[in-house]
C-alpha cells in the first residue's frame, strides 16, 4: 500500500481452519467505510456450585469462552461516497450475506474468516448478521443500509491444547468424584504429589478428606509444584 493511502478493513475467508493460502475462496470483502468503532468481548466461566453443608460458596472458575467481535459496515448506494449511484443495494448486501454465512460447496459448513485491518487480526467464524435498512428510492428500493457483524474467535487445535495445557498443576482443576476416589489418589493423578489433600480438602470445605461421595464435585486449585 502506498504511503498516504487509506487503508480499509478485509475480510478472507477460508474452507479449511487452517487458512492457508491453497484454501483461501474466492476474493477478499473490502469494506467501503471502514468501522467506526469495533467490540472485542471475553468472558470466563464459573461454577457456583455450594459444597453440601456449607453456607457460602466461592465461584470456581470452569472455562475462558472464545472471544466475540463485533463491528459494523456502510453499504450506500447514492454515489455521495463513491460517485457511483446505483438503483439498489439489494443484490450488495445478499452478497456480503452469502459470503459470510452461506455454506461451502466443499466443506458443506460455513467458512472461516480473518479479518484485517492495520494491526488487527482476527480469525473466527460468522455467528450472526443483523441489516438496518436506513434510506430508500421513491419506489421503496433501498440504497443505505447498515450491517452489524458479529465473529466468535476459533484457533487451530493444536495452538488450543498449547496455550490450555490442561495438565498442568498450575491451572484450576474441576472433578467429578468417581467410585474408589481418594483424595490423596485425585491429587497425585492432577498435581503430581498426594500430599496436596489436606489443601484441597480445605478449598472444598470438606469436614473429613476420607468421606468422597460418588457424583460429588471437588474443585483443585492451583498450588506451586514446591508447596506441601
Amino acid at each position: 500500500m502506498e504511503a498516504g493511502e487509506l487503508e480499509k478493513m478485509q475480510i478472507f475467508a477460508y474452507n479449511d481452519p487452517v487458512l492457508g493460502k491453497d484454501s483461501q475462496v474466492g476474493e477478499p470483502f473490502t469494506a467501503m467505510i471502514n468501522p467506526e468503532t469495533y467490540s472485542i468481548e471475553a468472558k470466563m466461566e464459573f461454577n457456583d456450585s455450594q459444597a453440601q453443608g456449607t453456607s457460602g460458596n466461592q465461584p470456581r472458575f470452569e472455562l475462558k469462552l472464545p472471544e466475540e467481535m463485533s463491528f459494523e459496515f456502510l453499504f450506500d448506494n447514492t454515489g455521495i461516497i463513491d460517485g457511483n449511484p446505483r438503483a439498489d443495494i439489494g443484490q450488495e448486501l445478499q452478497d456480503f450475506s452469502t459470503f459470510l454465512i452461506g455454506y461451502d460447496g466443499e466443506t458443506h459448513e460455513p467458512k472461516f474468516f480473518k479479518l484485517a485491518w492495520g494491526t488487527l487480526i482476527f480469525k473466527g467464524r460468522c455467528t450472526g448478521i443483523l441489516i438496518t435498512y436506513k434510506l430508500f428510492n421513491p419506489n421503496g428500493a433501498p440504497i443505505r443500509a447498515v450491517c452489524k457483524v458479529t465473529f466468535k474467535e476459533f484457533k487451530e487445535e493444536n495452538l488450543r491444547v498449547a496455550e490450555e495445557n490442561a495438565q498442568s498443576p498450575d491451572l484450576t482443576h474441576v472433578r467429578v468424584v468417581k467410585a474408589g476416589d481418594t483424595l490423596p489418589l485425585l491429587c497425585h493423578r492432577i498435581y503430581g504429589d498426594a500430599r496436596y489433600y489436606l489443601e484441597v480438602a480445605r478449598a472444598n470445605g470438606l469436614a473429613s478428606f476420607r468421606r468422597l461421595t460418588p457424583g460429588q464435585q471437588l474443585y483443585f486449585p492451583p498450588f506451586e509444584r514446591s508447596a506441601g
